[in-house]
């Protein structure tokens, strides 16, 4: 295989890296800027990486399945912090929703690709397979019941750009491609380093954020190093509503019905807004290093990952007369005399390296070697709270105040991957052919928390709650310390049938230790009509196999009943509970995939995209609603009587579904003027329809609707906007870069107690400066959300609504409660407008 004048590192990403689309006809900075390095040079702003492909150097016309590729000055220009906002602020066929006073999911979001979960779409760093985080999605938010990458976890100073394959491809990568991949594509070689400083906060004057960005290249005798840094401090925000209920004691009024009268004169000076809606609050660190070395001919190559961020959220605030939260001490006023907001601390470390070899036979096949370990841990530290039933248990002393404990370790979820890969790649003309190993080690585990978190030291006999508020711990029964073995073999082949027709397949058999094996394929082609338009399809099958974290997961209380302790909770699927009600093992989800699309190329500085695409999933993953006694089945009432349990949910395999929509992406480049303009234009259109409902095992004598219900159904199918639009203008002009962006949300839908609202669609502006002083130096500032939109207000799901007034009939609080906004589904959050202004220093 001849070499080029491309480094041997680009060479064999070409050949190795997943099928991923480069294009740069929309980059941000321009050959009229000032500062050049963030623009690539004019051969590689034509290369296009195609997953599935091992030839380099085809035209973005030529790629047969729907791709987006998002470089670093693009995801820098949109004005965000967060790696998965930036994609979001691009990409209309991707979604990154805010939840509030979700837990774990306050500090994870959930990130969706066409619609579906996030654990549907496979993420790659340098094309090798990242690891889930450890946290599944149990709360009531987009993704329930899944766990997804966090992208957050990589600092952007490392990112060389972002490739979005929107297709499934498990035929090619195994496990999760569903919707498709994710790629993100390390920055390499020796390029110049650089400063970014920037800080921002909202027009309410919270979520105040300070991010330092470092990175540096490092050229080495017969290789590279590049260093990536970052700080970030975010603040948290706060849109939460007054709390109407009564803090003291209030009697009813005696001529207004639904109204209230306080009793004790802290009703008038309590603060209302006691609950905290919003961002959480983060500190985190990433690093990152990327390097190779040549040796001989051959060549080493490797990547770091590091990251730590902690998080601070709340939990629903605890009223001073809320005796079973914050029992009444001796001295008649409760443990806290005003009351308290819990707080949750979650401590999210995640690390990775990844170690290859690379080298080219005499007969032209390239092998690549590599060896990855990745894992994701998140612990929980509960604050400002209390264990009520320890409280009771030690008599409800006066002295407590000062000697309780306030605090407690919740417990421990992890979740590592190991991979071995062997990769061969064979490139002759109009035939590549790739072929391949995978063996895969995944392991969770869940630590329980220390005992104050969990336990109930007053037998639950007075009706205090027990474990600590807001979060109990994981308890020892809960501890789990299980892994399986993946292996899988792959083949592919790429033919030039034509110079204008091309056609793909790929192969590949999976087998999981737990599950059993699978074995799925693609076929994909493109075909030129003419010089301007190119037509091109794929059919493909899918899988995801069940995460270790749907099968292990399990989160067990003991609650007392008649002075009976019996169990509620999530079990896991391998319970002595569950082998008893007869629920079964999980299975994987199938899929099939269906696209077609057109690309048309009239002129050199315009292309027009055009795709639909129909994604079928059989056995999809989904959690249980609470199901309790007398719910219709013999077998499982039966179960739960031997058990002692009341309530229980588990994973299923519950329901087949179907997604399909359209893309659409334009771009022009004209000059105007004394600079360049840069047009892009996107739309999504995306639809899913729960299309049948499952009982199994030993659910099947209730009604599906009961196992898996209205509200699940509707988080899959409504909870996302239906729809997405995109406008991006830049305009650069001597050494001035002007950003303009609108995106529009879409109608949701949400039901929350029995109650559906549907959220009215929403136009959100960004707009940056950036200036270009010199060489080294640049400035920048800007403002997302412009106008400061934000969701319809909330109408349903509500806490703490009420009205109440003082002992003369004046108002003291009259609200419709905390929840001015949805804490279910936010696809753009509700902070408002966001104003922000940097500093960028190239050395």
């Amino acid at each position: 295989m001849e070499r080029t004048s491309v480094s041997r590192l680009s060479r064999a990403l070409q050949l190795i890296l997943p099928p991923i689309a480069m294009v740069t006809s929309v980059a941000l900075a321009v050959p009229t800027v000032a500062n050049q390095m963030i623009v690539a040079d004019d051969e590689s702003a034509n290369m296009v990486y195609v997953i599935g492909s091992r030839v380099a150097g085809r035209t973005e016309s030529d790629v047969p399945v729907a791709v987006d590729v998002i470089g670093n000055a693009e995801l820098r220009a949109t004005g965000h912090s967060e790696v998965g906002r930036m994609i979001q602020a691009l990409i209309p066929s991707f979604n990154f929703s805010s939840s509030s006073i979700s837990d774990g999911t306050d500090a994870v979001r959930p990130a969706t690709l066409r619609g579906l979960g996030p654990d549907q779409t496979l993420v790659l760093i340098n094309g090798k397979r990242r690891h889930q985080g450890a946290l599944v999605h149990i709360n009531t938010s987009v993704g329930r019941g899944t766990s997804g990458v966090d992208l957050n976890a990589i600092t952007i100073d490392a990112i060389e750009r972002i490739e979005i394959l929107r297709d499934g491809a498990a035929a090619q990568y195994g496990s999760d491609a569903i919707a498709g991949v994710i790629n993100i594509v390390l920055k390499d070689g020796s390029e110049p380093g650089g400063v970014n400083l920037s800080y921002g906060q909202t027009n309410e004057g919270d979520g105040e954020t300070w991010q330092l960005g470092v990175s540096k290249g490092i050229e080495l005798e017969n290789g590279f190093v590049n260093i990536s840094y970052e700080f970030r401090d975010r603040g948290a925000t706060n849109r939460a509503g007054e709390s109407g209920v009564c803090q003291f004691s209030c009697s009813p009024h005696p001529t207004l019905a639904g109204v209230l009268v306080a009793q004790d004169s802290r009703e008038i000076s309590f603060e209302r807004q006691n609950f905290r809606v919003g961002d959480a609050q983060v500190r985190h660190h990433s690093a990152v290093v990327n390097g190779a070395v040549d040796w001989d001919d051959d060549e080493l190559y490797g990547f770091i990952t590091l990251s730590q961020r902690e998080n601070e959220s709340a939990g629903f605030f605890r009223r001073a007369n809320q005796v079973i939260n914050n029992p009444q001490l001796s001295d008649g006023e409760a443990f806290y005399p005003q009351g308290y907001l819990p707080l949750i601390t979650t401590d999210n470390d995640d690390y990775s390296f990844n170690v290859g070899y690379r080298t080219y036979f005499d007969n032209g096949i390239a092998f690549d070697a590599a060896v990855s370990h990745g894992k994701n841990s998140q612990s929980y530290q509960v604050s400002n709270s209390v264990n009520a039933s320890w409280l009771v248990a030690q008599g409800l002393d006066t002295g407590l105040r000062q000697s309780a404990q306030t605090s407690a370790h919740s417990g421990e979820l992890s979740l590592g991957l190991s991979t071995l890969n062997l990769d061969f790649t064979w490139d002759r003309e109009s035939v590549a052919v790739a072929w391949g190993f995978e063996a895969r080690r995944d392991h969770y585990q869940l630590t329980a928390g220390e005992e104050y978190s969990w336990r109930d030291y007053d037998g639950g006999l007075i009706g205090a709650n027990a474990g600590i508020q807001v979060f109990p711990g994981f308890t020892p029964l809960n501890e789990v310390d299980e892994s399986r073995m993946v292996y899988s073999v792959y083949g592919d082949a790429e033919w030039d049938v034509s110079d204008d027709w091309l056609v793909i397949t790929a192969l590949r058999y999976d087998d999981f230790e737990d599950f059993g094996s699978t074995f799925n394929l693609k076929l994909s082609a493109r075909y030129s009509v003419s010089d301007t338009t190119t037509l091109r399809g794929a059919f493909s099958t899918g899988f995801r196999a069940p995460s270790m974290q749907q099968q292990y997961f399990n989160n067990i209380s003991t609650q007392f009943v008649d002075g009976q302790a019996v169990e509620v909770g999530t079990f896991r699927n391998d319970s002595q509970l569950a082998k008893d009600v007869g629920i079964p093992a999980l299975s994987e989800e199938k899929s099939k995939n269906f696209s077609f699309g057109v690309a048309f190329e009239p002129l050199d500085n315009f292309m027009l995209t055009l795709d639909y695409y129909m994604i079928l999933i059989d056995d999809r993953i989904v959690i249980s609603d609470q199901i309790g006694m007398g719910s219709g089945s013999g077998i499982f009432d039966s179960g739960l009587a031997k058990n002692k349990v009341t309530g229980a949910q588990f994973f299923i395999n519950g329901a087949n579904t179907k997604t399909q929509g359209f893309d659409a992406v334009a771009t022009y480049t004209t000059q105007l003027g004394q600079g360049e303009l840069q047009l892009s234009v996107s739309a999504n259109v995306t639809d899913t329809e729960v299309t049948e409902q499952f009982s199994p095992g030993g659910l099947n004598g209730i009604k599906p609707s009961d196992v898996f219900g209205a509200q699940g159904v509707s988080i899959i199918e409504e909870w996302q906007p239906k729809d997405r639009f995109h406008l991006t203008a830049n305009y650069a002009v001597n050494n001035f870069v002007y950003n303009f962006s609108a995106n529009r949300f879409g109608e949701y839908s949400v039901l929350d107690n029995n109650e559906r609202q549907t959220y009215g669609a929403k136009w959100l502006t960004d707009v940056k400066m950036t200036w270009h002083y010199s060489q080294a130096v640049s400035f920048n500032a800007g403002v997302n959300n412009l106008f400061d939109v934000t969701p319809d207000r909330n109408i349903i799901g509500q806490a703490e609504q009420g009205y109440i007034v003082d002992s003369e009939g004046q108002t003291l609080v009259n609200s419709a409660g905390v929840f001015d906004y949805s804490r279910r589904a936010a696809p753009f959050g509700f902070n408002g407008a966001y104003y922000y202004a940097g500093v960028t220093y190239r050395f």
